[in-house]
């Protein structure tokens, strides 16, 4: 299940620099993750400042 990032998201870019599969891009508001490429690491989430990726199921 894919991660998706949260409308808190203060777009800081620490989540796009450790996506090993190189899944998030920058959104007008927020960064955003392609479902169809994260691979459900979590490594976005234990980076996060502000806690804005969680597991789709969570959001």
């Amino acid at each position: 299940m894919a991660y998706v990032i949260l409308d808190k998201c203060e777009k800081c870019g620490d989540c796009v620099d450790e996506c090993p599969v190189e899944a998030i891009t920058e959104g007008e508001d927020k960064y955003v993750i392609d479902p169809d490429v994260c691979v459900d690491c979590g490594t976005c989430a234990e980076v996060c400042p502000v806690d804005a990726p969680v597991p789709e199921d969570e959001a």
